[in-house]
């Protein structure tokens, strides 16, 4: 059906009705050595006047810790297969500079290492997801990182990081082996991979009371014969079943999203309603892909012993004119809000086996949180949508169906132009709504089943147009305002504006 002026849609939530946890980890974050998401992003040194905390810019703390951000993965990315973790520790004077050949081939010093990185956890509140060299490092390499960072006695690796000036070992959850097997880190093929990730894995040890989760790096897109590889390999390690204990815990994979013409081809800002919707069909066919992954992973462990984790995704885009092109510098408007919206509801409905997402990235690089010009701080629109969305962490799966909606044929499928999820949480529940029409309101009517509600709060994400976005002049372009709707006879009813991001909070009886 085409867009109206103004359309309807009918939706039903079963507020009695609940499913499983939705991780609070789907809301993760990312941040490599990447043009300027690490240096004049997160780190500007401790001489820098712009206000900072041992080098850590500490406005950027705030924003992210008004996200409750759950996990931060680090250092890359592409950068992670390059990296070696010793050449940044130790006095940052002594440390060797390094060519980052990933990414704008420029050289950089170093003070941005694993104890910085550590801090930066600390100040945000996070889990860190160290993400270890499979690609240009060795098995001892990263068995020592992780002894250096997770053992409390006097091992070589603890003794070493009680001289860099930390005496108690870090907690953290989850480690990465290698990145982008199949391209950057490596160009291997699916089975030499496995092998390899069965392999490190078993050397990434838990000292004391740190349990990691490791993660193998999985498929691009819907390569599921690379899943397939990896799950079939772990489930056939002889070893690995007689003692009951996997190597790896969960399989990754990536999902960017563009119009159809291919990655960094496409301007951020500059772009037609074609062009947007075709976007929104290439975000929305991320349930394809989830759902072809979750298949292959259930027919070799059907009792959801391994996870799935998509630790990188978002929108990719042209670099901003006059920028370093390695350096992946995109705006970010209104068009990519709604690419994290419908993600999101996509990550809750499949929360049985999705327990991780990493937005790609934190911080000035290609979908980011926040964007920084000098001491000028720029909360994007997908911040935004991060801040709306964070009551659905660890909150429970509510059944939500979008019963009739209008839908526009997009390269001859039909998009669906609304989409709802819903969760519940200590009697309160979070509805979120994703609008993808480019042009037309759309009264929304949500039969809200087995328990009274009355809302609490409603929300709204939108712009003047689908190309809108915040910038150092204009910080408040896109951002959330109050929405006006209500609970009648069991029904909430909305009204919801072109090309919008809306929630809903409900207090439940």
């Amino acid at each position: 059906m085409a867009d109206a002026v103004t359309a309807s849609a009918r939706a039903v939530v079963d507020l009695d009705v609940t499913g499983h946890r939705i991780s609070r980890h789907i809301y993760g974050h990312f941040a490599e050595h990447l043009g300027r998401c690490i240096y004049d992003g997160f780190w500007v040194g401790e001489d820098s006047p712009i206000p900072n905390e041992r080098g850590i810019r500490l406005d950027i703390v705030e924003a992210l810790r008004a996200l409750d951000i759950p996990n931060l993965r680090w250092p890359g990315g592409c950068f992670a297969d390059t990296y070696h973790w010793r050449d940044g520790i130790g006095p940052r004077e002594q440390r060797p500079h390094i060519a980052n050949t990933n990414w704008g081939d420029v050289v950089e010093n170093n003070h941005f290492g694993t104890h910085e990185f550590m801090d930066l956890c600390d100040l945000l509140g996070t889990d860190a997801y160290v993400n270890g060299n499979v690609g240009s490092g060795t098995v001892q390499e990263m068995a020592d990182w992780v002894e250096y960072l997770t053992r409390d006695d006097d091992s070589p690796m603890a003794r070493l990081r009680r001289q860099n000036g930390r005496d108690e070992p870090w907690k953290v959850p989850f480690w990465g082996l290698g990145n982008e097997a199949w391209g950057c880190g490596g160009n291997m093929s699916a089975a030499h991979y496995a092998e390899e990730a069965r392999r490190y894995a078993t050397f990434c040890h838990n000292h004391g009371a740190n349990r990691l989760t490791r993660i193998a790096a999985g498929a691009n897109e819907d390569n599921l014969e690379w899943t397939r590889v990896l799950m079939k390999t772990l489930m056939e390690c002889h070893g690995c079943t007689l003692y009951g204990n996997l190597p790896y815990q969960a399989v990754s994979f990536h999902y960017y999203t563009h119009s159809g013409s291919g990655i960094n081809t496409e301007d951020a800002t500059g772009f037609d309603e074609k062009q947007f919707y075709e976007t929104m069909a290439y975000a929305a066919d991320m349930e394809r892909v989830i759902r072809g992954h979750v298949a292959v992973m259930d027919s070799y462990d059907p009792h959801n012993r391994v996870s799935l984790v998509c630790d990188e995704w978002g929108t990719w885009w042209n670099a901003e004119e006059g920028t370093n092109p390695g350096f992946l510098f995109q705006q970010n408007t209104v068009r990519d809000a709604l690419v994290a919206g419908l993600h999101f509801d996509i990550f809750h409905r499949y929360a049985r086996r999705l327990t991780m997402a990493n937005i790609a990235q934190t911080v000035n690089v290609l979908q980011a949180m926040v964007l920084t010009d000098g001491d000028a701080l720029v909360l994007t629109p997908t911040y935004h949508v991060f801040e709306m969305n964070k009551g659905h962490q660890d909150a429970e799966q509510l059944a939500a169906h979008v019963l009739e909606a209008p839908s526009r044929v997009v390269g001859g499928t039909d998009l669906p132009l609304v989409s709802l999820s819903a969760s519940v949480k200590d009697d309160r529940a979070l509805l979120s709504l994703t609008h993808l029409s480019a042009d037309a309101d759309c009264t929304v009517n949500v039969d809200l089943r087995g328990r009274d509600a009355r809302v609490l709060r409603a929300r709204v994400l939108t712009g003047e147009s689908t190309t809108s976005f915040n910038d150092a002049e204009n910080t408040d372009r896109v951002a959330p305002v109050p929405l006006e709707a209500s609970v009648r006879d069991g029904a909430l009813a909305l009204t919801l504006p072109p090309h919008a991001f809306a929630t809903v909070e409900l207090q439940l009886a």
